[in-house]
């Protein structure tokens, strides 16, 4: 609801499509004919009301409608966003400081002690995520491991009694179990904690607020989600809902808990604001990073790289303070582990997949190797974008008819899971067991290198070490050193081929699922068989090539170097390979970007998220600021009449309006600045009345309100207009709006090229940008530029014959 715009014209009957895959537009699809008195309403951006939106057949015959569509004629692009399947309003966060009377003297009355109280309150904020976000990762992994590891004892000891259809039914059905209770916990409970989350983060940090994705709702299903999820052997990882869960803690801790389920403090009021929250949140994704991998400066890295829009020094301090936390608490829970009282929680979980055992040499074949792995890598990576782009829209159709069909959906892909976990280690021959070896073989009882599978005494099955593991024990099996000849090249393909099919199939599903790790498996699965292939004339020993694989993968598919670069480092303790590393994420990200975008940019656009770049497009040099906002603009008079703030509340869906001050209070109109919705709203509620224009009352109200009374509440917590009741006599009185003014607001001249101002939007974290005229004696404002007034759909609703290429 950030816009100040005239509501689009509506004749009853029309289509109106939001969001097209191919980047055309933003947000989600919804079609209509006839009437639409009877569908939903809720305010959008733009002002006005707006149908919900509506995913059915046509009447016309024409089949189902896609959820994401590609035509648009009507230009709502960029209200509303697809949330867990669901279609829901979304508003832009504003990080602009309010300076108005209140705020200045908010500050001239705060003492040093109060001063000095948020400094520690801030630090002492950043701590308990932190510590949360590695509790919780620890949790995570220790319940994965037991629940797994349980399961695969179960299947692993009725094959020992030959009971092969048995231990099938037996490791199938806890599959089936745990993912169907994963899928609608999610479904029911909170759906727009499917997915990784890290889309959502990164919309977030950018500016946008979606419903509900930070919510504790959400916090709850990501954590028990994630781990039914990779317990129930799915192709998925729990790296990625960390960092949604990271998130969502520094969310829930600086609003002040919630009031919805009773755990409110409220000596939190100094965070409620979009700016601390959201140096917060940019904390709570770094530490999800840091419990994922155990890799403190990587998940610094990864708020910087990828999540965060917005970055300073004090921030990147503070990063490193909260990972720091995270590392600590789990380095001290995991020797706790090694004590044997964590159950079936051993080395895996918190994956460390330690290579370090000599320094590797290499040579100018080497060399070419990793350049071939790099193209690889970004070939594979693009064609997984590709690809999952499509499924998407597939599994979008079945997720929006209802929780039903997304449970449907998961128990199919579960099936379909377990049969090839179980199946296909049947096709792959017995090894018998290396001589010497320091590992016991066949591994019994517990995760590891050798699986007997079906195969007698003294050999082991390659392909089951693989499949019949948790994700991060598969992991650490790739990536050992000293076992160059432990798989068969045949196992090693048909592994890559599952992972990379199972990995597409189940991103989507409603489940808690992160892409980390069947990208890392896929990754270094083909990057080992490339080492094998090249053993008899590489200095490079196989588990290396995983590493680089791996990497190449990543860098193909993420589109993230420097951050991906450490955080593998961090994993394995390879300091050695960081040069190579390095190489191979730079071949490969660069050759992935001639086909698309990185997968999560992908998915930022799939959702209507409507997301800002860096950089502003090309073709907006062509335009000027006044060319893209539109009117009638609603403005206030410094001292207004309670009816006319009434009445604009209720028919527009603004978050600011400009005030002017007019003759008798000055000489000629003259912009004062703006005041925000929710100010307006706290001003109305408090009832400071007066019933003679020529008076004010400022300093009552700077009497009567404090600053924190205009700080912004939790999502969906702040007073309604629609809760507030005046009498005839109020409506005809006045209410003074200076003191709650914004009296410096950021202003670009009408003339100003759109690019310019689109980078100073960005770049300043603005929710609203005041748009003045260049002439005189012409109204003090022009229009108000927002989120959707910069979007490139809008633009081009405006100005069709304008082509982006220009």
């Amino acid at each position: 609801m950030d816009g100040n715009h005239a509501p689009p014209e509506r004749d009853g009957s029309f289509s109106y499509d939001i969001e097209s895959m191919d980047g055309s537009g933003r947000g989600a699809a919804a079609a209509w004919n006839g009437s639409s008195e009877a569908l939903p309403r809720f305010e959008d951006d733009d002002g006005g009301a707006r149908e919900a939106a509506l995913l059915r057949y046509d009447d016309d015959g024409g089949g189902p409608r896609e959820p994401l569509l590609r035509k648009r004629t009507m230009n709502t692009t960029s209200q509303i966003a697809i949330v867990g399947a669901n279609v829901f309003p979304i508003e832009s966060l504003d990080y602009e400081i309010v300076e108005n009377d209140l705020f200045k003297q908010d500050w001239r009355s705060r003492k040093k002690k109060q001063i000095f109280q948020y400094i520690v309150l801030k630090w002492a904020l950043v701590l308990l995520i932190g510590l949360l976000t590695g509790l919780v990762g620890f949790f995570n992994n220790l319940a994965v491991e037991n629940i797994a590891g349980f399961k695969l004892l179960l299947t692993g000891d009725l094959m020992l009694q030959q009971r092969y259809f048995t231990a099938f039914l037996a490791y199938g059905g806890c599959n089936l179990v745990l993912g169907a209770t994963a899928a609608a916990i999610c479904a029911y409970i909170a759906p727009a904690a499917a997915g990784s989350g890290i889309p959502e983060v990164k919309a977030y940090l950018n500016g946008v607020d979606a419903y509900s994705i930070l919510a504790p709702s959400t916090l709850f299903v990501k954590i028990f989600g994630s781990i039914l999820g990779v317990s129930a052997g799915f192709v998925l990882g729990k790296e990625g809902p960390m960092v949604h869960t990271g998130a969502c803690i520094a969310n829930l801790l600086g609003q002040g808990g919630s009031r919805k389920y009773h755990l409110t403090c409220n000596w939190l009021k100094y965070f409620k604001n979009d700016r601390d929250r959201r140096d917060l949140i940019t904390c709570g994704a770094a530490a999800g990073v840091a419990a994922a991998f155990r890799a403190p400066v990587g998940g610094v890295l990864f708020a910087l790289e990828e999540a965060a829009s917005w970055w300073r020094s004090a921030l990147l301090w503070r990063t490193f303070f909260t990972t720091a936390v995270v590392a600590v608490v789990l380095r001290a829970l995991i020797e706790v582990c090694r004590s044997g009282k964590c159950g079936l929680f051993g080395q895996g979980g918190l994956i460390m997949f330690d290579l370090s055992s000599n320094v590797p040499t290499y040579g100018t074949q080497d060399v070419i190797a990793i350049v071939v792995l790099g193209i690889i890598g970004g070939v594979f990576g693009g064609l997984f974008n590709f690809l999952l782009d499509r499924i998407l829209r597939v599994y979008s159709i079945i997720n929006e008819r209802g929780a039903p069909l997304k449970i449907l959906l998961t128990i199919t892909i579960s099936i379909i899971t377990s049969a090839c976990s179980y199946g296909l280690p049947w096709l792959a021959s017995c090894t018998p067991c290396p001589v010497g070896s320091m590992e016991e073989c066949p591994t019994i009882g517990r995760s590891g290198n050798f699986k007997s599978f079906q195969c007698p005494p003294g050999h082991y099955n390659g392909l089951a070490s693989l499949f019949f593991n948790t994700n991060d024990d598969a992991i650490r099996n790739l990536f050992s050193r000293g076992t160059a000849n432990e798989f068969h090249m045949s196992s090693l393909f048909i592994f890559f081929i599952a992972i990379y099919c199972l990995g597409l199939v189940t991103y989507g599903i409603a489940v808690p699922s992160g892409l980390f790790i069947p990208v890392i498996l896929a990754g270094a699965t083909y990057g080992r068989i490339v080492g094998t292939l090249l053993g008899p004339i590489s200095d490079l020993d196989p588990g290396l090539f995983a590493l680089l694989g791996a990497a190449s993968f990543l860098g193909g598919t993420m589109r993230m170097t420097v951050s991906v670069c450490v955080i593998l480092l961090e994993l394995t303790n390879e300091l050695h390979m960081l040069p190579l590393v390095m190489l191979v994420l730079l071949i490969s990200k660069t050759i992935a970007d001639c086909f698309n975008k990185g997968v999560y940019d992908q998915i930022v656009v799939m959702k209507g998220l409507p997301f800002m770049e860096a950089h502003a497009e090309p073709y907006m040099r062509h335009l000027v600021a006044g060319d893209v906002v539109s009117g009638p603009l609603i403005s206030f008079s410094g001292v207004e009449r309670v009816g006319n703030i009434v009445q604009a509340l209720k028919i527009t869906g603004h978050n600011g309006f400009p005030v002017v001050d007019e003759p008798p209070l000055t000489e000629s109109p003259e912009l004062v600045g703006l005041v925000l919705r929710s100010h307006l709203l706290v001003l109305l509620k408090g009832r400071t009345f007066m019933k003679d224009k020529a008076k004010t009352s400022g300093s009552f109200v700077l009497r009567r309100f404090g600053a924190f009374d205009f700080a912004k509440p939790g999502s969906g917590k702040g007073p309604k207009i629609e809760d507030l009741d005046f009498t005839d006599e109020e409506m005809e009185m006045y209410v003074d709006l200076h003191p709650i003014t914004n009296t410096s607001p950021y202003t670009v001249v009408e003339t100003m090229s759109l690019a310019k101002a689109a980078v100073l939007f960005r770049a300043l974290g603005l929710r609203h940008l005041l748009v003045v005229p260049k002439t005189p004696g012409r109204p003090p404002i022009v229009g108000i530029l927002t989120r959707h007034d910069l979007m490139p759909e809008h633009i081009h609703g405006l100005f069709p014959d304008l082509r982006k290429s220009h």
